[in-house]
């Protein structure tokens, strides 16, 4: 590979890694109309980004070709989460390594004292997460007066997770002279607002390919019933068995109850979810890269960052919350030109929240049915049928594979090699068919063609109602709503229009509830009949009546009269007389006080009950 802009130490590491050419967002970056200036670049998830941004800062950490003395930093490079940071750490690293350039991280999580001793020694770069730079800079440890370059990776997460107040702090504590380059995968408005705030004229580039989202991979739709949403996940993975795939649920809770049906059906998985400590998450995914797990069971916020070799599969079990999560989630797979699968679960109820994402992320998707257990046995039995040792053999083994013969015969042995091929296997399961009930994308329903009407024998009288009837026509028929025309709700009947293709379905009467039946028509129903009379109105009030009624209230009986008269006032004779009643001392009868006046009974009793000595007297 050649090319003139790019340093010679950097060029020998990119040949040394064996780079033949460069990605579109690596070219970008090294136009010559991008030299020195600040860049707001937007480029899918696994697209080469560190890469393009560690060759296009070169010019500002370089003297040349080579490296100064490490002081205090030159170039910053920002990431959302520690696995990314330590990645980009570790790219920088080999494509700096032939300069000289020293690397410092500073990421949460890892041993504050270490990573001081690091910055003390001195760091060309520096990598690390918003929340502990910014922790540095507070201390004194990390001293940015000198740098030359700062660089946001995945800017669109950071402000996803809350991190937008430690970026404005740690951007407004470097040199204003600074460039600054910005990488995401998309560019809300937010990120905009950012980038006019911190960048100065940056230029706008859009990596190639970004208006034809992640052509390395393959999207599918599958609609499931909602109690199939497991079985088919399972299925998927038994038909794919990618050497790795990563399931992406919404909350902690979905996926430990994931994770948990997964290792009951026996499939190897691990989980990563905000509840993990940093050394639980570094063993699940060194088991994943190692092979001792194939399944990773993640919310987007654990998973964020994480980069896993092989990753061939992604599935969707609760649907992302905005197209770009899911493009987020898909770019998970389909890195460096290696082909990858992204599948979304889709249960009836979220067809159309479905079709929305794939829009807004301008991606098409196969819609169809989940994998049957049919379908998995098939492909099952065509792996085994093309394991490699059925076609290489080993000439040590000759000897036995002729003693097993000899013993138990070829039918005998092919049917141990099918039992020991499936053994260990989860077996496939059963899925209820469903008729494929999605478009390819969204669209108007078209006029509706020739039809049967149908009776049904409850109307008005019955709470009936267009939507509550048409869920039970669904069900009591297999078929979807396309196939329904008009609903007419009468007084003690409705009236359906089925289309000619499904109309069979029905016969010439069906049940479909107790009480509900459907039965067909030979013509059209008279529609002219009065529909439901309406419900009589009270008569207008006249224009001056409208004042608000008045809260009707009782009238109080002469009875009730002493009750409700204010209790009058209590003289200074009254207390004088009133003295208080001794330990042991009574009335002479029920309800009196000692000196024989009447005790006040229910809650007026405690306004005439006498202060004890030292107590605050009552107001009269």
């Amino acid at each position: 590979m050649t090319n003139d802009t790019i340093a010679a130490p950097l060029a020998a590491a990119l040949a040394a890694k064996g780079y033949a050419s460069l990605t579109s967002v690596q070219q970008a970056v090294l136009e010559s109309d991008a030299a020195g200036r600040d860049m707001l670049v937007s480029a899918q998830t696994g697209s080469g980004k560190t890469v393009a941004f560690g060759l296009a800062i070169a010019p500002q950490l370089l003297d040349g070709d080579a490296l100064p003395d490490a002081g205090v930093p030159l170039g910053l490079a920002i990431a959302p989460t520690r696995e990314l940071a330590l990645q980009v750490a570790a790219e920088l690293g080999w494509l700096y390594e032939q300069a000289g350039a020293r690397i410092a991280t500073c990421v949460g999580g890892m041993d504050y004292r270490t990573e001081r001793r690091a910055l003390d020694r001195g760091a060309h770069i520096v990598v690390g997460t918003p929340g502990r730079l910014r922790d540095h800079i507070e201390r004194g440890s990390l001293d940015l007066t000198g740098l030359r370059v700062a660089v946001l990776d995945e800017a669109d997460e950071m402000l996803d997770l809350g991190f937008r107040e430690d970026l404005e702090f740690i951007l407004q504590s470097a040199p204003e002279q600074r460039r600054t380059l910005m990488f995401s995968a998309t560019v809300p408005p937010a990120i905009e607002q950012m980038a006019r705030t911190f960048q100065d004229d940056a230029l706008r580039i859009m990596a190639q390919g970004e208006s034809r989202q992640h052509v390395d991979i393959e999207y599918r739709a599958f609609n499931v019933a909602a109690r199939d949403r497991e079985p088919a996940i399972f299925n998927l993975l038994r038909l794919h068995e990618a050497r790795t795939a990563i399931i992406f649920c919404k909350t902690r809770a979905n996926v430990n109850h994931l994770l948990a049906r997964m290792a009951n059906r026996g499939f190897k998985a691990v989980a990563l979810s905000g509840e993990l400590s940093q050394q639980e998450r570094t063993h699940a995914l060194q088991a994943l890269r190692d092979g001792r797990a194939q399944v990773c069971v993640a919310t987007d916020v654990a998973a964020r960052g994480i980069d896993l070799p092989g990753l061939e599969l992604v599935i969707h079990a609760d649907l992302p919350t905005n197209s770009e999560t899911l493009l987020h989630r898909s770019g998970r797979t389909g890195r460096a030109g290696a082909k990858g699968v992204s599948a979304l679960i889709v249960m009836p109820s979220e067809v159309r929240k479905a079709q929305m994402l794939l829009k807004r992320a301008r991606v098409e998707a196969e819609w169809g049915p989940a994998p049957s257990a049919d379908e998995v046995r098939a492909q099952d039995d065509t792996r085994m049928l093309d394991h490699p040792a059925l076609k290489e053999g080993d000439d040590d083994d000759g000897a036995m594979a002729r003693m097993l013969l000899d013993r138990f015969g070829p039918e005998r042995l092919a049917q141990a090699f099918i039992s020991l091929w499936r053994e260990g296997r989860p077996a496939p399961e059963e899925l209820t068919v469903l008729q494929d009930r999605a478009p390819a994308a969204p669209r108007e329903r078209p006029p509706f063609g020739e039809a049967v009407w149908f009776e049904l024998s409850v109307g008005h009288t019955g709470r009936a109602e267009a939507r509550w009837l048409l869920p039970k026509i669904c069900d009591g028929g297999g078929i979807t709503r396309d196939a329904i025309g008009a609903i007419r709700v009468r007084q003690d009947e409705s009236f359906v229009q089925i289309a000619v293709a499904q109309a069979g379905r029905f016969g010439k009467t069906l049940e479909l509830e107790p009480g509900l039946t459907m039965r067909r028509l030979d013509g059209e129903p008279d529609l002219d009949r009065a529909p439901r009379p309406a419900e009589p109105r009270a008569p207008r009030k006249a224009e001056g009546d409208w004042k608000r009624p008045a809260r009707a209230k009782e009238k109080e009986t002469e009875a009730d009269a002493p009750v409700r008269a204010k209790k009058p006032r209590w003289t200074a004779e009254d207390r004088a007389k009133a003295k208080p009643a001794t330990k042991g001392a009574t009335a002479g009868r029920a309800g009196a006080f000692q000196n024989g006046s009447p005790k006040p009974a229910g809650k007026d009793r405690g306004k005439f009950a006498a202060p004890k000595k030292g107590a605050r007297k009552h107001r009269d």
